[in-house]
């Protein structure tokens, strides 16, 4: 039996008290219960310079290592030591000399000096009149929470760092990617150029290029990666660099056996090769469609393959373009596919789109796509506006059929016009 049980039990059955046995084993029974709380409960006498401590239950004694024979009649303050929070200490002492309730965190300190964080509650009780006479004090360690709010923290400080390193990465990335793309304004007798890609995420699977091969031929290209991210783009740049200028121009044949030292390799062997050396990722579930074409200005004929990517869109200025395209799988689907080769003859003023099927594959409120059908009417419909100006009124018209929504997938067009 606790010393102040043994100290209720003398102060209430003496003859001078004329105690209640049930009186008594009401109050011993919520001593026992105080005893019994796992949290640390402190009652200090608030009418006593210093609010010293006149109760201390067993949990505060295991909550803290002090004893409460060591701690009765001193401030609660002993708790505290170098890392406890100045501002924290203020409020207390605030709240003490104002009356008030008070909830904080504080580090505090064992008697064995090990840190724990207690989360204190402070209550003041009144009497009769409304004055304060004693302040309860709850005390729960609340270490683990703390600790691991910590570990979050310090987490969470690291994830945006990463997360930053890697915005940044894929800024530089897509810098690279965008330097692979045609100028805005292209210079090229004879014809008139333009295109628009709108990535669906900060790296493109998609890609298109122009590129003169000589003073008579240009290179067209447009280019769909399966799939998107890194993975995508890493292909999508490997292309580039095996189609642009910076891979020493596919599309002419330096070779001794060429004519005059040079000649311009057909589209169809160019993606016989590209289907050989890119084949099917299996793992990644990789590859990419495309169509690679060469324009001869002089005589205004597109030579060009299609391999996988949707049909190109051929606008005359008079009549309908009535030709059926010799289309093929996928690159690297099927590595023994040997593809043929289009010839279109092209008057002056006719147009030609390449496109990729996140064009055609937006969805309106109903998920109908936009489809082929709907882009080549639409492209019809601005036909007697330049060719940059056509170009963009179809993105507009794409964009507003999905209902501004961000695009599920890369949207990439290249068109060119005969002059």
């Amino acid at each position: 039996m606790r010393n102040d049980e043994r100290l209720i039990r003398k102060n209430m059955t003496g003859a001078e008290t004329g105690g209640d046995r049930t009186e008594i084993d009401e109050l011993l029974l919520k001593n026992r219960a105080l005893d019994a709380a796992a949290e640390g409960i402190t009652i200090a006498d608030a009418r006593l310079p210093d609010q010293p401590l006149i109760y201390v239950n067993k949990g505060f004694e295991r909550l803290t290592g002090y004893p409460a024979d060591g701690v009765l009649g001193r401030n609660c303050r002993f708790l505290q030591g170098d890392s406890s929070d100045p501002s924290t200490v203020s409020d207390i002492r605030h709240a003490i000399q104002e009356g008030r309730e008070c909830v904080v965190e504080l580090l505090n300190y064992r008697k064995d000096g090990t840190p724990f964080w207690n989360r204190l509650s402070i209550t003041p009780v009144t009497d009769d009149s409304g004055e304060v006479t004693h302040f309860i004090g709850v005390q729960s360690d609340v270490t683990a929470r703390k600790n691991a709010e910590d570990e979050l923290s310090r987490a969470n400080v690291e994830l945006a760092r990463a997360n930053r390193r890697i915005s940044e990465d894929l800024e530089s990335a897509a810098k690279i990617q965008q330097g692979f793309l045609p100028p805005e304004m292209i210079d090229i007798e004879g014809l008139d150029i333009a295109w628009a890609l709108r990535p669906c995420d900060e790296l493109a699977g998609d890609t298109l290029n122009v590129v003169p091969l000589d003073e008579r031929h240009v290179e067209f290209y447009a280019i769909d990666v399966s799939g998107h991210g890194v993975p995508a783009a890493l292909l999508s740049v490997t292309l580039n660099h095996f189609l642009a200028p910076a891979g020493g121009r596919l599309g002419i044949d330096h070779s001794p056996q060429a004519t005059d030292g040079e000649r311009i390799v057909p589209p169809a062997e160019i993606t016989n090769t590209l289907n050989k050396k890119f084949p099917y990722d299996i793992e990644r579930n990789q590859f990419f469609t495309l169509v690679y074409g060469v324009y001869d200005i002089e005589n205004r004929v597109f030579s060009f393959v299609s391999a996988g990517h949707p049909p190109l869109i051929h606008l005359p200025r008079s009549g309908e373009s009535r030709h059926q395209w010799a289309l093929g799988p996928p690159i690297g689907i099927k590595p023994d596919f040997e593809y043929k080769q289009n010839t279109l003859e092209m008057a002056p003023g006719d147009r030609i789109y390449l496109y990729s099927d996140g064009l055609i594959e937006v969805f309106d409120h109903n998920q109908e796509p936009f489809g082929v059908e709907r882009l080549t009417e639409a492209l019809k419909n601005s036909l007697n506006q330049p060719l940059e100006a056509s170009v963009s009124s179809v993105i507009k018209e794409v964009e507003a059929w999905g209902r501004q929504a961000p695009f599920d997938d890369d949207v990439s067009i290249l068109a060119f016009e005969a002059r």
